[in-house]
């Protein structure tokens, strides 16, 4: 007789249920790490360094602060304002609005535009922000950004996907093709958007020519907080399970026998969409939150927002999203600009200033890199008559500021002439920038590519410097 009979013969049950036992939980621990390493080999595919940062909280703040009259207090334009504005900064320029030379227009006189020295590294920072100015030794401010744009759509294709058209991925996508989220259960690039829509749509958080899979999933303010993701009335999750088996089943013969990409992502998104119907109602309530965080925020339970979303962002790279973006509408202020920025700015103060405090004192700080920016600037000319007087859109030098993940706090670089029109001192260029962001999460700029109708694309297309003056 066979050995193997033998040994079957002499089995008792409880043999049995052991050996069952033993092997069952084999194959469910050999697949939970078969899971684990798939999802470090592919969150990790274009890693190349150690990174400073493992996620990003990325703001856009849609229309463009006027930076003039937040972070780049300038003396001589404050001295000179009513005056025409010199020649050559108007002759031969392109402008959105503005068609006949201009004033100059330095800050409004009132004591909510005050700007004064913030923190021990002393930076001076708007009184129309007395929040973030006690965050200030966080902050890592590029006050000499340049960009090749001055209408919104384009300007904002430009700065989320380095180039001006549709079609390219978004810096979102590029982070979640090469990084991927460490999270099974929820996408890797989520946006919340406060207001409308940015004009560029929701190809300024595209994936481009990249698989849609690495697209940025928006998250919305009320109903399902993404759409379709709750079952219909009467199906419940055995029903669902069923439903997206079979469809995955006919997706995968499908996959087998034409190859296309696009059809393994319509299986994965399935199944993300799946986990996510558990995972996403668990992360946006946020019931369990202290009333002290919500407090700090502004946040309200049940509600939504801006500060919600901020808070939201907190708990998103907590559980592994690797890229969070928040777009908030409203900032476009062609007239009104000192009747209008005052609000603008309070909506945004508290809640950010609280997300970094947060981040701080749970450790996160060091790892998540906060990011403040906008299509372009605002010019240092008037635009419009006094009583309603605003700025038009400027493209030749302005502010943005990171804080955390590997970026040297208390820090300025760059500088605008003493009239704030022309980045004079250390220029940055929109992907110089777009190349620090990559690197600060160990990626390679030049490196991080996609084959695309014959040829490699990247994020920076073939310019871009990483500025190592800002990274610690």
């Amino acid at each position: 007789m066979h050995p193997i009979d033998i040994w079957q013969r002499n089995l008792t049950r409880r043999q049995l249920f052991l050996q069952v036992g033993m092997g069952v939980g084999g194959f469910a621990l050999a697949d939970l790490l078969a899971n684990d390493l798939g999802a470090s080999h592919s969150a990790n595919q274009f890693r190349h360094f150690s990174p400073k940062a493992k996620s990003v909280i990325y703001f856009h703040l849609v229309g463009a602060p006027s930076h003039l009259d937040l972070f780049d207090y300038k003396p001589e334009l404050q001295k000179r304002t009513g005056e025409l504005c010199p020649a050559e900064m108007f002759e031969g320029k392109k402008l959105a609005f503005i068609r006949k030379r201009p004033s100059l227009l330095g800050t409004s006189k009132d004591s909510k535009f005050k700007f004064r020295h913030c923190g021990s590294s002393g930076i001076l920072m708007s009184n129309l922000l007395p929040h973030l100015q006690t965050c200030a030794d966080e902050m890592c401010f590029v006050r000499s950004l340049r960009t090749d744009h001055f209408n919104h759509a384009p300007a904002q294709m430009f700065m989320q996907t380095g180039f001006e058209r549709f079609g390219r991925p978004s810096l979102g996508a590029w982070a979640n093709y090469g990084l991927g989220t460490s999270n099974s259960d929820l996408p890797g690039f989520v946006v919340m958007v406060t207001g409308q829509y940015p004009g560029a749509g929701n190809s300024a958080f595209g994936s481009g020519f990249l698989p849609s899979v690495y697209q940025g999933v928006e998250f919305r303010a009320s109903g399902d907080p993404v759409l379709f993701l709750s079952n219909p009335q009467g199906v419940g999750p055995k029903e669902r399970r069923r439903v997206v088996d079979a469809i995955n089943k006919l997706n995968q013969r499908q996959l087998d026998d034409v190859g296309d990409p696009e059809i393994s992502t319509r299986i994965s998104q399935y199944e993300m969409a799946y986990r996510m119907q558990t995972s996403v109602p668990e992360l946006k309530d946020l019931s369990r939150e202290p009333k002290h965080v919500l407090d700090a925020y502004g946040a309200k339970r049940g509600g939504s927002g801006f500060a919600n979303n901020c808070l939201l962002a907190r708990r998103m790279v907590e559980r592994g999203v690797r890229f969070v973006q928040l777009f908030d509408q409203g900032w476009d202020h062609h007239g009104g600009v000192f009747n209008s920025l005052p609000g603008k700015a309070k909506q945004v103060d508290q809640p950010i200033a609280a997300l970094i405090k947060d981040l701080k004192a749970r450790g996160l700080l060091d790892e998540t890199l906060v990011v403040w920016s906008a299509e372009f600037g605002r010019t240092p000319m008037a635009q419009g008559d006094r009583k309603n007087v605003g700025r038009d859109h400027h493209k030749e030098g302005f502010t943005v500021w990171m804080a955390g993940g590997g970026v040297k706090g208390g820090h300025v670089f760059g500088s605008t002439d003493e009239l704030g029109y022309s980045a004079a001192e250390n220029p940055v260029h929109v992907h110089d920038f777009n190349a620090t962001i990559l690197h600060l999460l160990g990626i390679d700029h030049e490196q991080l590519t996609y084959r695309f109708q014959g040829r490699k694309f990247r994020l920076t297309d073939v310019h871009g410097h990483v500025i190592r003056d800002l990274l610690t």
